[in-house]
């Protein structure tokens, strides 16, 4: 959606909305609270539900799907919850690496499509595709009127979906709160915090500071993060049983990894996304001088994935020999296979410091996108030096495999956090417990 007919689009809903009964007055007006259906009671400002409680998971991104399959199984086979699924904003563009062909060849019906994603990978059209996104998911969760809708980490779209639901008086429950980080995730987590109503978080550290963010502790649930139960699930058979190259395409050589390679998943920062080209291309040149192989995923969609973008294609074009191989996506359980099989993870991306610690992949972790986050052993950080990047690198991939450390879980999330979404009180409104 390009600025100019978004701005045209919303002026039209806008008209809409005022001029009709249906998108707005009456949605708030008929009903105190959306997600309830004709067998729930609300008592003393809490929901009490008779029946099946409808849970709406919306997906936003390529790696919320990975992060949270577990969960989404779990509740779609949980005997007293309803799995509404919503797939939207960067989840569903080709350019960024849909999801959707995978959640359906997973078994998982799709119950709605969210198209809000602004053209411009800049701070603009972030702040309008939130916006875009509360329009959007508001008209969605009035058509569907789930129970409780989940809200996934710290990207800029989920705190549309946690003001949507806040909004339309439907509880919000939250996976991975408590998390330090850096960028602007960092405040966004703290706020879908403030506007949730059931913490599902991932640590006892993440518990701490939710309970000092003021939460009331017997709505805060160390349930683990979901991503841990899938690498979980690779760790029992880590053999690499397919063919990268053949499954997945991409662009570049076909290079031998028999002998080993090395991953590499970087995204721009969005508090430096003027410097995303310089970053990249620091990273690029010190993994050229690792003389291994090496498979590049694509970035997401934030603030500066413009610049990353071109410097990963101006590299490529000037570089039509090297060792390098580029994917826009994979499934959950072959990445995870790949990432396991590597001799090190270069990046910013959360993988390397959930998933990789729990399989203990060595990590070098670059730049200041995960500051503050909880890490394991096995990760190095540095700053966007190709020097220092490549001493890391070259250190880990001495060292070799790392212990397993669950920090972030032991591989029974998804299922908790589908036993807490049927049991847990799903109060309309809070308070705060300073």
């Amino acid at each position: 959606i390009t600025q100019r007919v978004m701005t045209t689009f919303v002026t039209r809903v806008l008209v809409a909305s005022y001029n009709t009964s249906g998108l707005v007055a009456s949605s708030t007006t008929s009903n105190p609270k959306i997600g309830t259906h004709e067998s729930t009671k609300i008592q003393n400002g809490v929901t009490k539900l008779t029946d099946k409680r409808k849970v709406c998971v919306v997906i936003t991104a390529r790696p919320s799907y990975s992060r949270v399959k577990t969960a989404l199984q779990a509740i779609k086979e949980h005997p007293a919850l309803e799995l509404q699924l919503v797939v939207a904003a960067s989840a569903l563009l080709d350019r960024y690496g849909s999801v959707v062909d995978q959640i359906e060849r997973d078994g998982f019906h799709i119950n709605e499509r969210v198209f809000m994603v602004l053209e411009g990978e800049n701070p603009t059209s972030m702040a309008k595709t939130t916006g875009m996104g509360i329009m959007e998911l508001a008209t969605t969760f009035l058509n569907l009127k789930p129970d409780v809708v989940v809200s996934i980490a710290d990207r800029y779209e989920t705190i549309a979906t946690a003001i949507a639901g806040s909004y339309m008086n439907i509880p919000v429950a939250h996976i991975q709160g408590g998390e330090v980080t850096g960028s602007i995730d960092e405040k966004v987590r703290h706020a879908v915090t403030k506007l949730a109503d059931v913490h599902l978080v991932a640590s006892d550290q993440a518990r701490q500071r939710v309970i000092r963010l003021g939460e009331l502790p017997q709505q805060i649930f160390n349930t683990g993060c979901p991503s841990t139960d899938l690498a979980a699930e690779i760790a029992k058979n880590p053999k690499l049983d397919f063919n990268p190259f053949e499954k997945y395409g991409g662009v570049g050589n076909v290079v031998d990894i028999t002998e080993g390679y090395v991953v590499v998943l970087q995204h721009p920062v969005t508090t430096e996304y003027q410097h995303s080209r310089r970053q990249i291309e620091e990273t690029l040149h010190a993994a050229a001088k690792l003389e291994l192989p090496v498979l590049w995923f694509w970035p997401n969609v934030d603030a500066g994935s413009d610049g990353t973008s071109s410097g990963i294609r101006a590299f490529r074009e000037t570089n039509r020999s090297s060792n390098f191989h580029f994917f826009k996506n994979m499934s959950p359980h072959d990445f995870l296979k790949l990432l396991l099989g590597c001799k090190c993870l270069l990046g910013n991306s959360s993988v390397g410091i959930r998933e990789c610690a729990f399989l203990g992949v060595p990590v070098v972790n670059v730049g200041s996108r995960q500051a503050g986050r909880e890490r394991g052993r096995n990760v190095i950080d540095v700053e966007h030096d190709r020097n220092a990047i490549l001493t890391a690198a070259q250190s880990q991939i001495r060292h070799g495999r790392h212990q397993s450390d669950p920090i972030y879980g032991d591989g029974t999330a998804g299922k908790r956090i589908a036993d807490v979404l049927s049991t847990c009180d799903l109060p309309i409104e809070k308070k705060l417990s300073y």
